[in-house]
């Protein structure tokens, strides 16, 4: 099997980096069948179902600090929605939209109301400068930069390579921490070896909705979430929309930074008719306090394909 070190674009899922590492190269016959992407017995490349692979994500975020004066003090929340849209080919658009700062509970309203129920602040209460407002914005879509190649667990793949990935949890697992292993131009880049379970949940997680696999596919990656360190199920949950699906809690790698004690968790809600993720919550306390800036909900809006052509995202 050949590697190839050149450094590839980041990836991203629950809330965890995962760095790039490197390309696998998955073409002629395999040399090495236990170190490389092969093709399930009978594995055939599934017809795309429409011109793109489309998720529509909205995000909620607290923002970390007051704003208000004197005794009216209360916490925002900031809202936007996200979309993107990937062709067969690799290529990929990216689209963005703010949909205005809200305050975040009732007692947060009625502090805001008695504040003058501003529109648009320009500092917090305890005066750092920001910039936020009540108003949703024009939003924007571009093409993305980059290979035009679907990112998995640090590996640009094409499409058919998507459709070969190992269709039971055990090999997924397998191909998945092999990936995420394979060497980096950079040493200091490489993974810890105690950061590699965390790599392989988030890339499960990952496959439920980022990229347009298999359905066979996402069905592995719904059984191995559960087999992985710090996953435990919460059984039948309600997400934000009422959407009824699987829930998981996952205990994420305690961080340290000098007298700082960082702690993340994750619950995710997976609808188990289509296979695809519905919502994630990443919850985060720094020394026992709730880490506003690494505290955050995901809730899929949409995921699959669609022959619509990107644009600007809608106001939901």
């Amino acid at each position: 099997m050949k590697f190839a070190t050149t450094p590839i674009r980041p990836l991203t899922a629950i809330g965890v980096g995962l760095a790039a590492v490197g390309v696998i190269a998955l073409s002629g016959p395999p040399s090495t069948p236990d170190l490389r992407l092969a093709a399930a017995t009978g594995a055939v490349t599934a017809p795309a179902q429409g011109a793109y692979w489309h998720t529509r994500t909205l995000f909620k975020i607290t923002h970390p600090r007051q704003l208000g004066s004197g005794s009216n003090r209360y916490w925002v929340e900031e809202q936007n929605i996200s979309e993107s849209w990937t062709s067969p080919d690799g290529r990929s658009w990216f689209g963005f939209r703010k949909l205005g700062t809200r305050p975040k509970s009732a007692a947060d309203e009625k502090a805001w109301r008695r504040d003058g129920s501003p529109t648009r602040w320009s500092r917090t209460a305890e005066g750092t400068t920001v910039s936020l407002s009540t108003t949703p914005n024009k939003g924007r879509v571009v093409l993305t930069k980059g290979p035009a190649s679907f990112p998995v667990a640090g590996q640009q793949l094409s499409y058919e390579e998507l459709q070969r990935l190992p269709a039971d949890p055990t090999g997924l697992k397998n191909w998945i921490e092999k990936a995420v292993r394979v060497p980096k131009a950079e040493p200091d880049a490489e993974i810890p070896e105690d950061a590699v379970d965390g790599q392989v949940t988030g890339t499960l997680t990952m496959l439920l909705h980022e990229v347009p696999v298999p359905k066979e596919v996402r069905v592995a990656a719904y059984r191995a979430l559960p087999t992985m360190p710090g996953v435990r199920s919460l059984g039948k949950v309600k997400d934000a929309l009422g959407r009824t699906g699987e829930g998981f809690s996952i205990d994420h790698r305690q961080a340290r930074q000098k007298n700082l004690k960082v702690v993340a968790k994750t619950d995710v809600i997976i609808d188990t008719d289509a296979m695809s993720l519905l919502a994630e919550n990443l919850k985060s306390t720094r020394n026992g306090k709730p880490f506003l800036n690494k505290t955050w909900t995901r809730t899929m809006l949409q995921v699959g394909w669609t022959d619509d052509k990107p644009s600007v995202p809608a106001l939901p």
